[in-house]
């Protein structure tokens, strides 16, 4: 199985593809899609760009599905806005190439990374390249989204065999149900 992950920002969004072999991973690519090249104002044509970006990645390297950093609030709400925005983009290009979308959040890669969820960016870096055996450290946005493709590999076989003993339900908490919201 090839898994695309990828962590989401509206300046930069890094991406990494690994191949799952039972427990065997294998490095395939990573890198970063930017967006600085336009000017901050250009929200459009920034989220344009995610979108090509990721099309293009998802048709060079065909994963069979793909990861997505879950955007956690910030401090500032303009930022969680533009940041949801960019990982918007993310997705609807992953679903308009055919791709089925696991999400987790940076604490859930974290512990599936490095052992726990406080874990420093270098730490991550570090855990991905002896995981996936790489010459050198990945930049930091590529370390997370390889190490999205990592979580999904470990967290997904074991979600797939939940749900074949017993269907796994979305939570309607927080969503509209039967026309009114709770």
């Amino acid at each position: 199985m090839r898994i695309l992950g990828i962590d989401p920002g509206l300046q930069t969004t890094g991406f990494g593809v690994v191949d799952v072999d039972g427990h065997h991973l294998s490095y395939v690519a990573s890198g970063t899609i930017r967006t600085t090249s336009l000017a901050l104002g250009d929200l459009p044509g920034r989220l344009k760009i995610l979108f090509d970006g990721i099309t293009e990645v998802a048709a060079r390297y065909e994963p069979d599905v793909a990861s997505v950093e879950i955007v956690f609030v910030n401090v500032n709400p303009q930022s969680t806005l533009l940041l949801g925005q960019a990982r918007g983009a993310a997705i609807t290009a992953l679903v308009a190439s055919n791709l089925p979308v696991a999400e987790y959040t940076a604490l859930q890669m974290k512990k599936a990374v490095v052992g726990h969820g406080r874990a420093a960016k270098s730490q991550v870096q570090e855990m991905v390249r002896r995981l996936l055996q790489l010459p050198g450290l990945p930049g930091t946005d590529a370390a997370d989204g390889l190490g999205l493709a990592i979580t999904h590999a470990h967290a997904g076989a074991a979600m797939g065999r939940m749900a074949q003993v017993a269907p796994l339900n979305r939570r309607q908490h927080a969503m509209y149900k039967g026309g009114r919201s709770y």
